[in-house]
């Protein structure tokens, strides 16, 4: 869909707010739904109403789209039609008289620490040449919490070993400094001496890959091929844990909370931007310490 509003909008999210790529991809996305309900509705950009939006809401949610993917998208349009307003190409912006659907809580899975420690051990039985690349996702993931497309983009002159610590860049090209353990470290040191120039050599490439984390064919793993890879772990030690990129993040911040961790360092090491998003893991550990005492407790069934 070639409009010329959406171009500018998207220019000024990469330009002047230094808004991600996958980010401006997902309101573009956004933003192209709504116009083609509203094409097919006969109504043009600067005739949306709240009866317009309501119609909208209401088919979206008849089409199975959930509250929260709404919130989202509510977000996403009050954002575009502010900056149509400001560049003069409609007259008001509806959105911001509309309040968001009231969306259900969802509480992020966390794996529990003896599932992990399985997890590990496990892996290390694995005798393929792999192995060792799979084991430093595994440490390095649960380590430091990071988000996948944060994962797969570490490069060696990002880890300081002396540390422990890797710098990463986050969402809005914000940098952090997380930190892995002495266990991670041995593997780390392990996968570069004697894994990683040999997945190496089979890129085809003139010029080597400085990413940390290579795939079959010696190049730069990609998020998909991440969550391959843990999906074919889970097969090759029969941990059927639900592995993805986010429990682990899910968990190490679970764990930390559970420790005796502040919640400002934990919103820190990942990279959260508000409090808010960090918060929801004091629910989870509640939820936790609830099943707990429910499976353990001797008089709490009855």
């Amino acid at each position: 869909m070639q409009i010329k509003e959406i171009q500018e909008f998207k220019d000024y999210l990469k330009y002047n707010l230094n808004y991600s790529d996958k980010t401006i991809v997902s309101y573009e996305r956004d933003i192209e739904s709504f116009y083609l309900f509203i094409f097919a509705e006969g109504v043009d950009i600067d005739d949306v109403d709240l009866h317009i939006i309501r119609n909208y809401l209401s088919v979206q949610l008849s089409n199975g789209i959930s509250k929260r993917t709404l919130c989202r998208r509510l977000s996403c349009f009050r954002h575009y039609f502010s900056f149509l307003v400001n560049k003069g190409y409609i007259h008001e912006n509806s959105f911001i008289f509309v309040n968001s659907p009231k969306k259900e809580i969802r509480y992020p899975n966390a794996l529990y620490i003896e599932q992990i420690d399985t997890l590990f051990e496990r892996n290390r039985e694995r005798s393929d040449h792999l192995m060792l690349r799979d084991q430093i996702i595994l440490e390095l993931l649960y380590a430091t919490g990071v988000r996948a497309s944060e994962f797969v983009n570490i490069k060696l002159h990002d880890i300081n070993p002396r540390q422990r610590s890797i710098r990463i860049l986050g969402k809005g090209n914000k940098e952090r400094i997380v930190l892995y353990s002495r266990s991670a470290a041995k593997t780390l040191e392990d996968y570069i001496k004697n894994c990683r120039p040999t997945l190496l050599a089979k890129n085809k490439m003139s010029f080597n890959s400085d990413y940390l984390i290579l795939n079959d064919q010696g190049k730069q793993m990609t998020t998909r091929g991440l969550e391959y890879v843990l999906k074919n772990i889970e097969k090759l030690t029969g941990c059927n844990y639900g592995l993805h990129p986010h429990i682990f993040r899910h968990s190490i911040a679970t764990h930390l909370l559970e420790g005796g961790a502040d919640l400002r360092v934990i919103q820190e090491l990942l990279g959260h931007a508000s409090l808010d998003a960090t918060q929801v893991y004091t629910h989870v550990t509640e939820e936790a310490m609830k099943s707990q005492f429910i499976a353990h407790h001797p008089r709490a069934k009855k």
